[in-house]
């Protein structure tokens, strides 16, 4: 398998014997979470089970957007992407984000249609996307062969450095004081008088109030081991880097069958909206009802596979916190890229731009992507369990709302005010009645 090349970072070699909280989960917004902890004065440790970002906070696109998304997750996006704006001072470091403006593109009247739908949500907020025409289009990507019938614009969206920017923030999260500890496995929660009491890790105990579970992926199976049903699963992402490209476009977009952005490096990072590979495993079966409404919505972009992850997933789902958990048998999920996926985007690419028609791929990774039954994500406490919080289930969007995810996930695992209204995002939504369901103009 080959894996993004993350930014190197420094981190602790053990664990102490107490935190006020412990954040399970070195990704984007674990590391957020555990950075406005520490700016607070909380004593605050995080455990990854393998390697600061080593997973989907390092193999995704790198876009900011404020554009497209489910109206759920729009006050949340307006913060992160505050908060994107000021982050290279906030953490004395790069992480890549600059605002470059997003483009939705359409090849067609009815899919600008489809679009411009869209535009109500945007207005309800006051943010600045539009609708462009054709030759705007034209104007504002030279060198675009395609003639396209308009796109939906956010000039204010961005887009950072998914393997700069997670160092970057533990490393200011280590200078306020955090510590951070990798291939340190989580194996569990103890408790006593019905709440959390500590976190059994493979390196020793930490006594702690409070526990936020940002494991993307892995989230799943850990709260299985508790009694807690968390309703997610996984599909694979695609994405491919390539060599510099001189006088390519600097806004990011995505059409047709594909999506890019421009790297810090000068190259590309291209992979597609219009595809999601999906590998069956026990879970695609019991959590099959409550996924029916988002599969009858996008099952024309699912590419479904059978294959080995069934096996691998026939895993126990309870184990004990003295032994090896299943988070020490795969210290990283490192999946191999689909090959189909990834050549329909670089065909489509090409097409669209006569420039990258003979660019060399100089990478390319697989990345399993944390989702919800509803595509907007679980930022939480968990009522049967009082001082455990879960922070998962971003659905492909989580890097660009990191910033504020993991602020508003710190909020709750202090009682301080919450960032944004975080009713939407509750756990409880898929028990309560109240029936969730994916919107239908969000991407």
């Amino acid at each position: 398998m080959t894996a993004p090349r993350v930014d190197p970072v420094a981190t602790d070699d053990t664990v102490p014997a107490h935190a006020d909280v412990v954040v399970i989960g070195g990704g984007i917004i674990g590391t957020s979470a555990a950075l406005t902890l520490a700016e607070r004065g909380v004593a605050v440790t995080l455990c990854e089970k393998g390697r600061i970002a080593g997973e989907q906070s390092s193999r995704n696109w790198g876009w900011c957007r404020k554009m497209g998304r489910d109206p759920r997750e729009l006050p949340l996006i307006i913060e992160s992407l505050r908060l994107w704006e000021g982050i290279n001072a906030r953490v004395a470091g790069e992480t890549g984000f600059r605002t470059c403006g997003i483009m939705y593109l359409a090849s067609s009247e009815a899919e600008l249609t489809e679009l411009a739908a869209w535009l109500d949500h945007a207005r309800e907020y006051q943010l600045d996307t539009r609708l462009i025409d054709g030759a705007e289009v034209a104007r504002l990507l030279p060198g675009a062969a395609k003639a396209w019938a308009g796109a939906l614009y956010t000039p204010s969206d961005g887009r950072a450095e998914p393997q700069k920017a997670v160092p970057a923030i533990v490393a200011a999260a280590r200078r306020r004081g955090a510590v951070v500890v990798e291939g340190c496995a989580a194996r569990g929660i103890e408790t006593a008088a019905g709440r959390v009491a500590a976190v059994v890790t493979e390196k020793g105990r930490i006594v702690c109030q409070s526990v936020i579970l940002a494991g993307g992926a892995w989230s799943r199976l850990f709260c299985g081991n508790l009694g807690i049903d968390l309703p997610q699963l996984k599909v694979l992402g695609s994405v491919m880097r390539t060599e510099p490209l001189d006088g390519g476009p600097e806004i990011s977009a995505s059409g047709d069958l594909f999506g890019y952005r421009k790297r810090m490096d000068g190259g590309y990072t291209v992979a597609t909206l219009g595809v999601r590979t999906v590998d069956l495993v026990p879970d695609s079966f019991r959590l099959l009802p409550q996924y029916l409404p988002s599969i009858r919505l996008h099952w024309r972009k699912l590419r479904v596979r059978a294959g080995r992850p069934f096996i691998e997933e026939w895993r126990p789902r309870r184990w004990a916190l003295d032994a090896p958990s299943p988070f020490e048998q795969v210290r990283v999920l490192d999946p191999a890229a689909d090959p189909h996926v990834l050549e329909r985007a670089r065909a489509s690419m090409a097409a669209a731009f006569p420039a990258f028609r003979d660019i060399r791929v100089a990478d390319s990774w697989g990345g399993m992507i944390d989702v919800m039954p509803d595509a907007i994500p679980v930022i939480s406490a968990v009522e049967r369990l009082p001082g455990f919080f879960i922070a998962t289930g971003f659905s492909g969007h989580g890097f660009g709302i990191g910033p504020a995810a993991g602020r508003l996930a710190a909020d709750l695992a202090t009682g301080a005010a919450p960032l944004v209204e975080p009713a939407p995002f509750r756990l409880s939504r898929f028990t309560d009645g109240s029936r969730p369901r994916p919107h239908p103009l969000a991407s």
